[in-house]
């Protein structure tokens, strides 16, 4: 299955909020990290809501609208967690997405987005360890 998602990839991370309450500290994702969820959420159609449950590599490919250095682990655990709330994939723990192999970070100013691309992982994922 391959699919793209047109809008300006994001991490959960580097978009956090932090508030008092009780004068306890209180973290949670920033106004412009949800939007871009609920915008991920309307943009995922019902042809690619199918809650993989076997392993699969998540292939991703994130174009970057500014050629600043992001981590690619953030970009994916942000993308894996709007995947699950979307219903593509079942969970995003080791068992679903054994890989992502091939993933990477590129630039392109015009048209920032995230290319997915989700194949059937190859049977070494299933190694019982």
């Amino acid at each position: 299955m391959k699919f793209t998602i047109p809008l300006i990839p994001r991490t959960k991370k580097n978009s956090m909020q932090v508030s008092f309450r009780g004068g306890k500290p209180n973290v949670r994702q920033s106004k412009s990290y949800l939007q871009y969820e609920q915008d991920c959420l309307k943009l995922i159609t019902g042809q690619h809501k199918l809650n993989i449950d076997y392993p699969v590599n998540v292939k991703s490919t994130y174009y970057m609208p500014t050629r600043r250095r992001v981590d690619l682990n953030n970009l994916h655990s942000a993308l894996h967690d709007v995947l699950v709330k979307a219903g593509v994939l079942a969970d995003d723990n080791c068992k679903i997405v054994a890989s992502t192999d091939g993933s990477r970070v590129k630039y392109d100013k015009i048209h920032p987005r995230t290319e997915i691309e989700i194949t059937a992982a190859g049977d070494e994922s299933n190694d019982s360890r």
